[in-house]
């Protein structure tokens, strides 16, 4: 899938959607044919309760830092504005089709429809079947840093699956669709040219060639002709 498509993720109070864990923060990147373009919208929420200090280890938000942010119905028409009609790319993307919709069905907006969301997790397993899934392992697995990633930010963690998500879908050759697959250096290598079915005739005449010896021949022993390479040019 190609064109506009939102890469986002939810900073959470815990994991019980259906109970009383709630929204903390959103991160969302807005990339076009898989690349970011520079939009990007990040919102911390006033989750209405206390924040788990299991939970603030991980993410670094805590009640007192977010009790004076908006609420979800305070800042659900931004969101949705900045997402439009796009396709909702998420890791593990149940989870944050959960809250985001436990959250629009709160403040009495339209939940979105599942078919929108594309989960990484899931075309990282059928990609490379056994193998760790987690953000932090396909980072790794591509080669993309962590440096940035102190805590699980909403919005820092939305740019490196911007990054893991390119690489899911054919990695930097994605754009260079008149190119192969780059080497293992990351060098892009170019497809051959097929052979011509038949060679095109030479275009030059006896007389050219015949000077052109001519004029070999006035040079002190020049390195092509102890090769031979007149003798198979004049044949």
């Amino acid at each position: 899938m190609t064109g506009r498509q939102i890469i986002f993720d939810t900073e959470t109070t815990g994991f019980n959607h259906d109970i009383d864990d709630r929204i903390t923060e959103l991160g969302c990147v807005e990339v076009i044919d898989f690349i970011p373009t520079g939009k990007e919208l990040r919102i911390l929420v006033n989750p209405e309760r206390d924040i788990p200090a299991e939970v603030t280890k991980v993410t670094g938000h805590t009640w007192e830092a977010l009790k004076g942010e908006r609420k979800f119905a305070d800042v659900a028409d931004e969101f949705l504005e900045f997402i439009g009609d796009a396709a909702l790319v998420a890791h593990n993307a149940g989870f944050d089709m959960n809250f985001v919709n436990m959250e629009l069905k709160r403040c009495g907006r339209r939940v979105i429809e599942p078919a929108r969301f594309i989960d990484t997790a899931a075309m990282a397993r059928r990609k490379f079947p056994g193998a760790p899934a987690s953000l932090d392992a396909l980072c790794k697995r591509f080669d993309i840093s962590l440096d940035s990633r102190t805590k699980h930010g909403a919005l820092i963690d939305a740019y490196l699956l911007a990054e893991v998500y390119l690489e899911l879908n054919g990695g930097r050759e994605q754009g260079l669709g008149f190119m192969s697959k780059g080497g293992a250096d990351e060098t892009v290598v170019y497809t051959p040219r097929p052979p011509r079915p038949a060679p095109l005739p030479s275009r030059v005449t006896d007389e050219e060639r015949a000077a052109h010896a001519a004029l070999i021949g006035e040079m002190d022993g020049p390195v092509w002709t102890s090769l031979g390479l007149l003798e198979r040019e004049a044949g």
